[in-house]
């Protein structure tokens, strides 16, 4: 029997890290090193294309005030993963098999497109990353759209990881956080920005003279973190080492480690996000396009006709970062830069793929090889990039960016309902369902992400000021809050509020444990 992360990664009979002993008096760092993985590769979305964007408009519009937000942000992110951690370990089902055997057909097939789209549009933010950052490599020798579809390959070069076994493809991606590590870390000491700055903005909750754009950039904070497809992902990660499910000491102890490592791996993955609100803060925060053209102009940049010689406040990204950091800081910025972005946009690519797989697998029980899988998906994501690519320019690639926050955004609840609503289940999670104060404050967490989240949205569609786009807009919105408001009707009933149940159509099957996966296609 083989596990389900691949059929060539590990048995899970006998798994040869884990240790046989379950003691669990004492801390044990050769059991976290036998857990240690799923947290890492779930982190890596953490630290995608579109994060890093958000990091550096946080920088550049906000100087470092908003740190705060980023450092709340990363902990209400690891409480979800704890709660899709749990899933996946106490039932031996991950969130995607989960709601494909509590809810009824035309509501699940819902969800599925939802998340699938929530999949896409990451998947078209890495895609950008990659071709922006081959772009910046080869100093505009390689054109966007070719830099596109070089992500076509790169993708399937990866999957040929899985025959080396699980432990090698965790180091893998280990080595690319390191990457991004010493990338952006590299920045932060070029840079070397105030420390006290820092700490202040991390650790005082305050935005002093902030605005809109201000208030904007936080929740767009927010929406980029908390990613919806990431919850599946972890849920079937941790599914990958061998634990006896009818032993709840063994259980707990599962639980206990998994969520050490996934503390450690989002403290990683905080670390690089601070380096790079923190560069952008300290150099170019206050900054306006007409002093940042006539740097480029003085150091001989290629790129200084990005910036229009007016007195607004400079508007960067992912591109124009690493553009403005060769200008100041000299060309070895530019080019450390652009391997960070590269090595966040190529490991993204996989957390995407594996997601993808297990959310087309639990939702619709259709088992595709991997290689089917991402050709698809890929297909889709590319598409639209590689027209944006070829027919206009980088601020139009760059910007698409913006649209794929929101509608990761809109995708939300999609994961952080279903999540804590089996979470809170008796009859599926047994002794370790949800207590009161868990069900309380992760309503109240969940509820006060979507409500940020749909301000998010708001936002970005009235600033379209298009008639047809807000009659458009208004009718999803209706769908959108209709579905949203069904997935509540849902999960009130599992925290407990059985009055809502009116005819007791709502009927959740008791818990029945899996230790066992059938095998994929390689």
């Amino acid at each position: 029997m083989q596990c389900y992360i691949s059929t060539n990664l590990m048995k899970t009979q006998t798994h040869p890290d884990l240790p046989a002993d379950v003691n669990l008096s004492l801390f044990s760092f050769r059991k976290l090193w036998a857990f240690t993985g799923p947290g890492f590769l779930m982190s890596i979305a953490y630290l995608d294309p579109g994060n890093i964007e958000s990091d550096l408009q946080s920088g550049a519009i906000a100087g470092f005030k908003l740190l705060w937000v980023l450092l709340v942000a990363t902990i209400i992110g690891l409480l979800l993963q704890r709660l899709a951690a749990r899933l996946g370990v106490v039932t031996g089902m991950h969130l995607a098999e989960v709601c494909n055997r509590h809810y009824p057909t035309v509501p699940r097939i819902i969800l599925w497109l939802m998340v699938e789209l929530a999949i896409i549009g990451s998947d078209m933010q890495e895609v950008i990353g990659c071709a922006i950052a081959f772009n910046l490599l080869s100093v505009g020798r390689i054109p966007l759209w070719a830099g596109v579809l070089i992500t076509i390959f790169d993708t399937f070069v990866f999957l040929f990881l899985d025959k080396y076994g699980l432990r090698k493809l965790e180091a893998f991606f280990g080595f690319l956080i390191t990457i991004m590590a010493l990338s952006f870390g590299y920045e932060y000491v070029r840079v070397a920005p105030d420390q006290v700055e820092v700490l202040k903005g991390m650790f005082v909750p305050y935005c002093s003279g902030c605005g809109a754009a201000q208030l904007e950039q936080a929740v767009g904070i927010v929406g980029a973190v908390i990613m919806p497809h990431n919850i599946y992902l972890h849920s079937a990660l941790v599914k990958s080492r061998d634990i006896n499910r009818g032993n709840k000491k063994e259980v707990k102890e599962a639980n206990k480690y998994y969520f050490i490592e996934s503390s450690i791996a989002l403290f990683i993955s905080f670390l690089i996000n601070v380096f790079v609100v923190a560069v952008f803060a300290e150099a170019f925060y206050g900054k306006t396009n007409m002093e940042v053209g006539q740097k480029c102009n003085e150091s001989g940049s290629p790129h200084s006709d990005l910036f229009p010689a007016n007195n607004q406040t400079l508007e960067v990204d992912i591109y124009k970062g690493g553009v403005v950091l060769g200008c100041f800081f000299g060309p070895a910025a530019l080019y450390i830069w652009a391997v960070g972005i590269l090595a966040a946009g190529q490991s993204s690519t996989m957390t995407g793929t594996y997601s993808g797989q297990f959310v087309m697998e639990g939702f619709l029980n259709l088992r595709w090889s991997r290689f089917a899988r991402v050709l698809l998906t890929r297909s889709i994501a590319i598409l639209p990039t590689l027209l944006v690519a070829v027919f206009e320019d980088v601020q139009h690639l760059t910007g698409m960016n913006d649209f794929l926050n929101v509608l990761q955004s809109m995708q939300l609840p999609f994961a952080l309902i279903p999540i804590l609503t089996f979470t809170s289940l008796t009859s599926l999670m047994n002794d370790f369902a949800n207590g009161l104060m868990w069900k309380i404050s992760g309503g109240l967490l969940i509820l006060g992400v979507c409500a940020i989240n749909i301000y998010f949205v708001v936002v970005y569609v009235f600033a379209l000021n298009n008639t047809i786009l807000y009659v458009f807009s208004a009718i999803l919105s209706f769908a959108y809050l209709s579905f949203i408001l069904y997935l509540m009707w849902h999960c009130l009933i599992a925290l407990g509020v059985s009055c809502l149940d009116f005819r007791g159509s709502v009927r959740y099957p008791p818990a029945v444990l899996v230790d066992e996966q059938p095998e994929l296609d390689s």
